[in-house]
Order: C-alpha cells, then structure tokens, then sequence
C-alpha cells in the first residue's frame, strides 16, 4: 500500500518511479480520488457536528418557550438523521475506491534498483564456487532421479501434472535437506522458528501483497480459505494489526512448510522434473525491522541464504533484479541462482526481497520508537532460505556420477542415517 500524504506532496517522484516500474503516472487520478473522499469526509463531519449542536440547541430553545425556532431546529435534525446515511456510505465508497487503486499499484523501487524490462536487464553481482568438470555428460535430475526414488508417474495418477512423489532415500535426502537448512537458520542465524498456519484468509493475502492483483496464481478452498503459496504469509501477518514495541525488533521468523500454487501464470514452463511444482516444501526467512534498519537486514538475510548454498558446495550467483523482473512487494531484490550441469545455467532458488513499509501498511503493523509518542509503520523483508525440492534438484544434479548414483553432501551426514549415496534401483 502507498502512503497517499506522500503521493499529494511529491506526484512528480510519484510519477518517475511508476515509469520505472513501466506504468503510466497515476498521482493526478488518485490526488482527484482521495480530494474526492476528503470532501465528501469534510461534508459528512460538518453535518454530523450541526446535527449534534441543532440537538442541544432545541432544549435551549424550548426551555425559552420558544417553540417556533425549537421546531425549526426538530425539522433541521430530522433532515440531517435522513441525509447522514447516504453521506457516510459515499464516503465509505470513495475510501474503498481510493484503496482499491492504491492495492493495486506495485511498489516503488529502491534508487538503486536497475532500470530493466525483463531478466534480461538483471545485473550480476556475484558468482560463489566453480561449476565441476564432469568426465561425463551431466544428465537431468528428470531423467535419472526416478531410479533413485523421484515417481512422477504414481504422482501423476493421484494428482495429475506437476506433482512427485519422493521414495525410500530420495525422502530422506530431502528431509534432511529441509532440516539442515531450518537447523542452520534457527542455529546459527538467529531466525526464531514458526509452525504457521497453512490456510488463511483473504486479508491475510490481502496483507502480504498476493490478493487482489495474483488470486489465479493460489488455491482457494471451499470455505473461503487459501493454501499459502509461501510461508511469508503466514509469517509477516504476525505483525498484522500489532504495535511492536521497539525493543523487540528486529523479529526475525522461519518456517519450514508446504508451499502451493498453481502455476497459472507459467504454462509450458519446466513441464518436466521437479523444478516447478503445484506442491513443494521451503523454508521461508522473515524479517521485520525498523526503517533504518532493513537495507542492512537485507543483506543479512541474503547471506543466511548464500550460506545454505556454501555449506552444501553447490555453485552459485547473485543477481540484482531490474525494475521490470521485480516482484509486486518488492522495493529491491536479489536472486540466488544455483548451477544446473543438465541445462548449463544457473537457476533461480532464492529471491530475498526488501519490502519497505508496503506490505506493512496493508497489515497496520506498525512500532513506536522509543521515547516518541506516535507510531511508526514497520518494514517487512523475506526470502527463501532456501527452496527445498530446487535444492534437491540441484544436489542431484551437482554431485551425480556416472552409474546413475548421487552422492550426498558431507553436511548432511548427520540426517542421512549413514547413507553416504543414493544408489539406483536395479532393474
């Protein structure tokens, strides 16, 4: 949500940053809207004043006897109680209509931000590990991993398209890859963990950006509820309606969960192998901060989940998000891209994204400084730390060998049970 007292003092920078997101300037339409609502506010409060001062004024006037001006003043109140209702509900059509133009306005983008059309426009900003020299042909996680447990055929029977299921070691290997990386944000990075709810609902959506603008893109249910699509939902609504107070923040959140979506937008998009999935398990980062604080926060947040990628020495880069490849919350956003051998490119696993006070207006999450008197709205960040089913994806594919084995990282030996390779079925 924007902040309309800054969109009436400054249109023109209104305007400049709406350009760089590539939409039309929009101040003029929205100043008129909200000029509008505080007329038909301002009409409305001096009508509910004179009601309430006609009514103290008849007494007056029939303690005097004169019932000629207390009777003037009965027809004024009666008037007024017949007109109030159609001014209050004018108001409350132009406050609704003004919101639901400022909803659907994206964020403005950091100064900082490239200006782009599309990922072509990203900018790399980093590159950690070398991909490894195979004295093979590196094949695809969709070929070889149902031999070591990956079934998308039975998933597909129960479920359809875009669906696995994950088998004996297979299971293991990524349960033991979500539990390192909720072990190592709750141990190491000082995330508190959260078991949140999975179904919530539309104001919750509302709250975190997804509704009204990406409603076909989730999984609505037949009492009115929506699957999460990723555990910032759930997690940033924490400070739904709160007024944190100052010496708490930052609070800092992690959940590892089932994910939902339906894809909607992303027809004929890796159709094939287990990159994009109606279900899938990540574990989310949230942060939420003070204003002064979140440029920093997102930079530890992203190094909490560059962290991940180090510890199981898997090949990555970091990718700064132009304005057209950003997501609608988002004021600046970094990608982490993982190395795939099969397609010879980096993959995006993590978006960690700075959301400023935009989602935190939509949710009133606000916090009071300390030793001021008013409150202050939050700033609310998160990212993928990381996605689990593209991490699998991509220890399948980094650390595979010839006979169709995977070798499983030296950090996961801990949850692995003593399998030390994931070995093919034989047939």
């Amino acid at each position: 949500m924007h902040d309309i007292r800054f969109i009436r003092e400054n249109p023109e920078a209104f305007d400049a940053a709406l350009k760089r997101r590539g939409l039309e300037a929009m101040s003029a339409e929205i100043v008129k809207l909200d000029e509008e609502r505080r007329a038909v506010s301002t009409a409305l409060q001096s009508g509910l004043a004179r009601r309430n001062e006609a009514s103290k004024a008849i007494g007056a006037a029939m303690a005097q006897k004169d019932m000629a001006t207390a009777e003037a003043l009965k027809a004024e109140v009666a008037t007024l109680k017949e007109s109030l209702p159609a001014m209050e509900e004018k108001e409350r059509e132009a406050g609704a209509a003004l919101e639901a133009m400022l909803a659907a306005i994206p964020n403005l983008p950091a100064d900082d931000v490239p200006q782009g059309a599309d990922e072509a426009d990203n900018i790399e900003v980093s590159r950690w590990g070398t991909p490894r020299s195979f004295d093979f042909t590196p094949q695809d996680h969709a070929d070889f991993g149902p031999a070591l447990g990956l079934d998308f055929e039975a998933a597909a029977a129960i479920s359809g398209a875009r669906f696995a299921a994950l088998r004996g070691p297979m299971a293991r290997l990524h349960r033991a890859l979500a539990q390192f990386m909720l072990d190592t944000q709750t141990g190491q990075n000082g995330y508190e963990e959260v078991n949140p709810p999975l179904l919530v609902r539309d104001q919750t959506l509302y709250g975190t950006g997804q509704l009204p603008k990406f409603a076909d893109d989730l999984f609505h249910t037949t009492d009115g509820r929506w699957l999460i699509p990723t555990a910032e939902v759930s997690l940033t609504n924490l400070a739904r309606e709160q007024i944190v107070p100052d010496a708490q923040l930052p609070l800092r959140f992690t959940a590892l969960t089932p994910c939902f979506r339906s894809e909607a937008g992303s027809a004929g998009r890796d159709t094939r192998g287990f990159i994009r999935q109606h279900q899938f398990e990540k574990v989310e980062l949230v942060a939420i901060c003070r204003p002064e604080d979140s440029v920093a926060e997102h930079e530890y947040m992203l190094s909490s989940a560059e962290g991940i990628l180090q510890a199981l020495g898997l090949p990555y880069r970091k990718v700064l998000l132009c304005t057209g490849d950003m997501g609608f919350g988002a004021r600046k956003t970094y990608d982490l891209e993982v190395w795939l051998p099969s397609q010879n490119t980096y993959r995006e696993i993590s978006s960690v994204s700075n959301c400023g006070d935009f989602q935190a207006r939509r949710m009133n999450a606000r916090y009071k400084p300390e030793g001021e008197k008013s409150t202050r709205f939050l700033h609310t960040l998160n990212g993928s730390g990381l996605a689990v089913g593209r991490t699998l994806v991509a220890v399948l594919e980094n650390y595979q060998n010839v006979d169709g084995s995977v070798d499983v990282p030296a950090v996961l030996a801990p949850y692995m049970g003593g399998i030390t390779k994931l070995e093919p079925k034989a047939k």
